[in-house]
């Protein structure tokens, strides 16, 4: 009887076995996601596009009709999410087993960006960055920020006035000064200064080598043991260089911040109340002096470049639409004080402005494709198997183009997102779901960079006129809406008119920056 019983038990827990087996290894046969045809041995290496590739992505899956693709690159599985449906479920409801980093090996062991918490592994060490992330900069601790953004953004104007022609250099200025003063308390010189010198070297290459496939290091991770005098080992030489900007872009400011403090100098700051907090003996152990110096670091590449492409995409749909930027500058001299500049205390009065904000994040948006991530298991969607190991790329840029969200996507249409009432329309999808990353890896300054971009943006408004320029036979110089192909897109440089709006307006602006200065 107990032989019999034993017998019994074992079969069951065969059977059981056998149940979870197959359940589970189901997925295995299911199809892979639709994507391109490749080659023998290399699959899709030959296809895989160089510049703009969210483009390429977004055309294959219109032919393929599906809103998740999937390539082989020469054994690499990359799968691309098209829509902000497939990225919803995948990336926020399953995010426990969507929130790891591809291994990127150009970047964190030669670049030596492993320090920055956007590139590292899920994990306790990426928690406790994200940590002290979230404690400095959650709605509320953002707000205490905003003063460096509003002077930040005075002293923008006020170059303007200087050099009217350096768009895009006032704008790097504007947003390293905006950082610099956040992470570090730090006051920048008005032209070359040596701190955003230094940091954008950093940030150059980081945009660089950030794209998907920039490097084949990054597919083929044995050839970082490649040595930098072998063919076609170029990667090594640039990796060395950039190494050594990286590494100055996190120290020097750092320690000059440091420095400050020892002095009783030093401003409030990111670093200063971090390193505050760690003196006082916190119990978080996400304060101590490394994680506080890499997150420092981490805000200047991801606020720097942000700003500047946003601002700079802003002024080009202004150009474009000239009705907007009229349109606004009534909304802002119906709310305004004489005498006043934008605070952001105006913004609830101001939902145009605000409106002129989210498009802009929509129409050119920063991130066109998230920085990928990497599949732990393997899982299933749809009806299709979806590789452990495979590298998951969300196309932020299809999804803020879909022509069934926003009719007409290729347009700088401010007035989508008005309801009849004039006030922000709530039924209209908020480019956030998208322009800002997500889940668990969604940008943890979201609140700090949106608020910097308001307050530029509505000043910007309310002080300039800004056209298209006029060249010397007097006819219009069309601007060309040419980008940098990289993780942030950034405009090349364009040319326009901008000029105060009156001598009034520019006795402002003059006495604001004097003011701020003393």
């Amino acid at each position: 009887m107990l032989q019999l019983d034993a017998f019994a038990i074992s079969a069951g827990v065969v059977l059981v076995f056998l149940y979870f087996k197959r359940k589970n290894g189901s997925v295995s046969h299911l199809p892979l996601p639709p994507g391109p045809k490749g080659f023998p041995g290399i699959g899709n290496l030959r296809d895989m596009p160089t510049e703009f590739e969210w483009r390429t992505y977004h055309k294959w899956s219109k032919e393929l009709d599906t809103d998740i693709l999937y390539l082989n690159a020469a054994g690499t599985s990359l799968v691309v999410l098209d829509t902000s449906e497939a990225a919803t479920e995948l990336l926020e409801k399953r995010s426990s087993i969507y929130s790891g980093r591809a291994r990127m090996p150009m970047m964190n062991e030669l670049m030596g960006w492993s320090f920055h918490f956007c590139f590292m592994q899920y994990g306790e060490r990426w928690r406790q960055h994200r940590r002290l992330m979230h404690h400095n900069f959650h709605p509320s601790a953002a707000r205490l920020f905003r003063p460096h953004s509003l002077k930040a953004s005075h002293n923008l104007l006020n170059r303007f006035l200087d050099k009217p022609d350096s768009i895009i250099g006032n704008l790097r200025h504007m947003a390293g000064e905006t950082i610099m003063s956040i992470s570090y308390g730090l006051e920048v010189q008005p032209d070359d200064d040596p701190y955003i010198k230094t940091a954008e070297q950093g940030v150059r290459a980081l945009m660089v080598a950030g794209v998907p496939g920039a490097f084949l290091v990054d597919m083929f991770p044995s050839l970082k043991h490649v040595p930098e005098w072998f063919p076609g080992a170029g990667f090594q030489k640039k990796a060395k260089e950039w190494k050594k900007h990286a590494r100055a872009m996190i120290e020097v400011p750092f320690a000059a911040a440091k420095k400050n403090i020892a002095d009783g100098i030093a401003p409030s700051s990111f670093t200063s109340a971090s390193l505050q907090k760690m003196d006082e003996d916190s119990r978080d152990d996400a304060y101590r002096e490394d994680i506080i110096q890499g997150v420092a670091g981490s805000l200047f590449t991801a606020g720097t470049d942000t700003t500047v492409s946003a601002i700079a995409s802003c002024i080009l749909g202004l150009l474009d639409k000239p009705e907007v930027l009229k349109k606004a500058q009534r909304e802002l001299d119906s709310v305004l004080k004489p005498g006043h500049l934008p605070d952001f205390d105006d913004e609830p009065a101001l939902p145009y402005v605000t409106a002129i904000v989210k498009e802009t994040l929509r129409w050119r948006d920063v991130v066109p494709i998230a920085v990928p991530r990497l599949l732990e298991v393997e899982d299933e969607y749809k009806g299709y198997r979806l590789p452990a190991g495979s590298i998951i790329i969300p196309n932020a840029w299809a999804m803020l183009h879909h022509e069934d969200i926003y009719p007409d996507p290729f347009t700088f249409n401010p007035d989508r997102f008005i309801d009849m009432n004039g006030n922000i329309d709530k039924s209209v999808r908020d480019p956030e779901h998208a322009c800002w990353g997500f889940g668990r890896r969604i940008c943890p300054g979201r609140y700090m960079a949106f608020s910097a971009v308001w307050i530029t943006i509505a000043s910007l408004l309310a002080t300039f006129d800004i056209e298209k320029a006029i060249d010397e036979n007097g006819n219009v110089i069309e601007p060309t809406h040419e980008y940098i192909s990289a993780l942030v897109t950034i405009p090349k440089p364009f040319k326009c008119s901008i000029k105060p709006r009156s001598t009034e307006a520019e006795a402002l602006i003059r006495s604001v920056a004097q003011r701020e200065t003393l």
